[in-house]
């Protein structure tokens, strides 16, 4: 009977050790939480991700799941990202954490010693988790339920790009669509804002109409980049966004996971509509967008 539970136990043994070094994704594992909705987090991954100086471009897997490596010496050091929701401003991340040239060797002292990867690893996630906070910090948002932005007449410009640079190039566009619209001695009517046409979340690219409302006329001047069109009005559910503009797509984030849990069918082009011109500074915080992500109508 002995011989055959230390049989057993070997075996059992034999299998751990073999998952252990030669199956177990990662080498070490780190985990906490943040104070923030996934879309934050996946976006201050990227930023951050910037500020590493990764040679390699991330992978994503969908909104939650990000895969990065960092150059460390002779040492190249892969961090799968698993964010997961908890609450509506809290999530729990989880980092998988891989040498990709020592993994063997780690996995071996591991257990028995602190080793290089790691300390490491500890030491970039603090500073990774202090990054994040320091984000958070910088901007609000607040869902204020189902709303709807009127039909209006607008002169716009169509710009592509990366969703981080919408903001710069709304500041480049801004002084050419508003010179155009003063000199011609259009009337304004409304506060500027944004449509995007097309959202790309797996590339965080976006195609978008950069839109002036303005009293419609029977003459209007002619522009090789200026055109003009009837917006349409949108039902949607609507935030209220304070901070840089430049980050205002934390909202969008925002509203997707708030359609998702309350079984709101939506559409993925957010419109931001702006009070305030960043031009003239002021404390950020105070600086307000109100964004619309338009309600999917039915059939």
């Amino acid at each position: 009977m002995k011989r055959k539970i230390s049989l057993v136990t070997a075996t059992i043994l034999i299998a751990f050790l073999g998952w252990y070094f030669f199956v177990k994704p990662n080498d070490y594992l780190i985990t906490f939480t943040a104070n923030s909705f996934p879309g934050t987090i996946n976006q201050t991954i990227k930023s951050w991700d910037k500020r590493m100086q990764s040679s390699v471009p991330l992978e994503q897997d969908g909104l939650l799941n990000i895969k990065q490596q960092l150059k460390f010496g002779d040492s190249i050091v892969q961090y799968d990202w698993e964010i997961i929701p908890i609450t509506d401003s809290t999530s729990k991340i989880k980092v998988r954490v891989k040498d990709l040239n020592n993994s063997f060797m780690n996995k071996l002292m591991i257990p028995f010693a602190s080793t290089v990867i790691e300390e490491r690893s500890k030491k970039n996630l603090v500073n990774f988790n202090q990054y994040l906070n320091n984000h958070i910090k910088s901007f609000k948002v607040s869902i204020i339920g189902e709303d709807e932005i009127k039909p209006t007449f607008c002169a716009y410009l169509t710009v592509r790009g990366l969703q981080a640079q919408k903001a710069f190039e709304m500041m480049r566009d801004h002084p050419f669509l508003s010179g155009f619209v003063k000199q011609n001695n259009l009337e304004l009517n409304g506060s500027p804002f944004v449509e995007i046409t097309k959202w790309n979340i797996e590339t965080d690219s976006v195609e978008y109409n950069f839109c002036y409302p303005i009293r419609k006329s029977d003459s209007l001047p002619k522009n090789d980049e200026i055109r003009y069109k009837d917006f349409k009005g949108v039902k949607g559910i609507k935030a209220i966004y304070n901070g840089n503009y430049i980050t205002s797509d934390r909202a969008w984030y925002k509203l997707l996971d708030y359609a998702q849990k309350n079984d709101i069918e939506v559409i993925n082009t957010p419109i931001e509509v702006f009070y305030n011109n960043p031009s003239l500074g002021g404390n950020e915080l105070e600086w307000k967008a109100e964004i619309f992500m338009p309600i999917k109508e039915s059939q």
